[in-house]
């Protein structure tokens, strides 16, 4: 998924050249109109687009060490860069440059010495694509009947945030959530009425996760995953608890519950540092062991597991 816009509103984009008269032009030409990241070797242009997501990479091909041909080639091979438009700007004209650059996923080309208006216009038309891109992936991301995102979604998530922490060495938190004797519900209630209550629920997680980073989607059935980067165990519970809260308050009726006559949800909190060399199904088994040791303890409460390391 693509980033969201940086300050301001505005798109991000990096710039990759060794040449800082390049930087420069190529900065008095977009700064108006766009955020922008500067690398002058391969290595920082992809820590640096690792670490900003942006929105379009302006990529210089002759470059000491890596060039931009590899630099390209790591970008594509990375799942969670290689959807990122890739220009290159170069003083390279001949057509099999060009076709090198296609073939290994670049948008356009753009040659030196380069004309600010043309480098705006192109710049503007991948942009507009990529939102179009973005928009149909976003609509592919959702889950039909809650409006949050859906396993795919958390799945990418997921699998972002680990990758993104086993960098920054800050704890990962995952919440799974379920509602409690769902099946009764709809049983009771009917199915419309259980959808109503899937819907009810999701906006309530939705609104109870306070922070833009914090992730949270359906899962599957009655559950639903929350995704909480740089949470350590206690901000974890802090979330949980207020997600019961939240729930209860919805006063959603439940005529078959043995809990009582509300709707109400389990919890399980798993949290980790990630190592970059494991994946990040030891959190999600780990969450998952808490959330069925929270209903075999009796429902409508909050397990957490100690601290991974994985």
């Amino acid at each position: 998924m693509a980033a969201p816009p940086d300050h301001n509103g505005k798109l991000m984009i990096l710039l990759v050249d060794d040449a800082p008269t390049n930087i420069q032009m190529l900065n008095e030409t977009l700064k108006d109109g766009y955020h922008l990241f500067f690398a002058t070797n391969g290595r920082d242009a992809l820590r640096i687009a690792a670490e900003s997501l942006p929105d379009l990479i302006l990529l210089d091909i002759i470059m000491p060490e890596m060039d931009g041909y590899e630099v390209c080639r790591a970008l594509k091979a990375d799942p969670v860069l290689r959807d990122i438009p890739v220009i290159f700007i170069t003083a390279m004209c001949m057509q099999e440059d060009e076709a090198i650059g296609l073939e290994l996923g670049a948008v356009d080309y753009i040659t030196k010495p380069f004309n600010p208006t043309i480098v705006r216009l192109r710049i503007r038309n991948q942009i507009e694509l990529k939102r179009q891109r973005d928009l149909l992936a976003r609509l592919s991301h959702l889950d039909g009947l809650t409006g949050i995102a859906n396993r795919r979604s958390l799945d990418e998530t997921l699998e972002r945030e680990w990758r993104r922490g086993s960098r920054s060495q800050k704890p990962l938190s995952l919440l799974m959530i379920d509602i409690d004797h769902f099946k009764p519900y709809n049983d009771s209630c009917g199915h419309l009425a259980g959808d109503d209550c899937l819907r009810a629920v999701a906006h309530c997680l939705k609104t109870h996760l306070g922070r833009a980073a914090d992730f949270v989607g359906r899962y599957g059935g009655e559950e639903f995953m929350a995704i909480l980067p740089e949470t350590g165990e206690e901000g974890a519970q802090v979330v949980a608890q207020d997600i019961l809260q939240g729930v209860a308050s919805l006063a959603l009726p439940h005529p078959a519950s043995p809990l009582g006559d509300r709707i109400t949800v389990s919890v399980g909190i798993a949290t980790a540092v990630a190592q970059r060399e494991h994946a990040p199904t030891c959190l999600l088994d780990a969450a998952d062991k808490a959330l069925y040791q929270a209903k075999q303890q009796g429902r409508n409460r909050i397990v957490a597991t100690p601290r991974l390391t994985c």
